[in-house]
């Protein structure tokens, strides 16, 4: 009975660390992506005065983006609920669980990757005194804590 109890509450706590890590890395993300996002934004619609020709380039890169982003967070929380389900099934660090993890590093990096190359086609619709302010808020939002 004790072995039994003993393995419950591993399991357990096992489960409540996965599911703090999981929060802990999800508000991380959101709030770097949200501030990035906002600031960007603001810059590229409100401040940047762009033409309409410009206008249209960027919200059309901006549309497409959002489609990727989308199919890709969705990946990233599919192995987030794998990698608690791995967790609740496997005592230890197992397949399941590494599985997971890869899976969600994998739409991780991808989700970056698409990110800077989506950036990247937006600077290169700018002129080249709106790439510099842009280039500006870009590093900001990169190396802001």
């Amino acid at each position: 009975m004790a072995i039994l109890s003993r393995s419950v509450l591993i399991v357990i706590l096992l489960t409540a660390a996965a599911g703090a890590l999981g929060g802990w890395l999800g508000v991380r993300y959101g709030i770097a992506t949200s501030h990035q996002h906002s600031g960007l934004d603001e810059l590229l619609h409100k401040k940047l005065a762009l033409s309409e020709s410009q206008n249209r380039a960027i919200n059309e890169i901006e549309e497409r983006f959002a489609a990727r982003r989308k199919m890709l967070e969705g990946q990233m929380r599919a192995a987030n609920r794998d990698l608690a389900a791995a967790i609740q099934s496997e005592p230890e660090y197992g397949p399941r669980t590494k599985a997971a993890i890869t899976r969600f590093h994998a739409a991780e990096s991808s989700l970056q990757q698409e990110t800077v190359v989506h950036i990247l086609a937006m600077r290169r619709v700018l002129t080249p005194e709106q790439a510099r302010q842009f280039d500006q808020e870009v590093s900001h939002a990169l190396t802001a804590e």
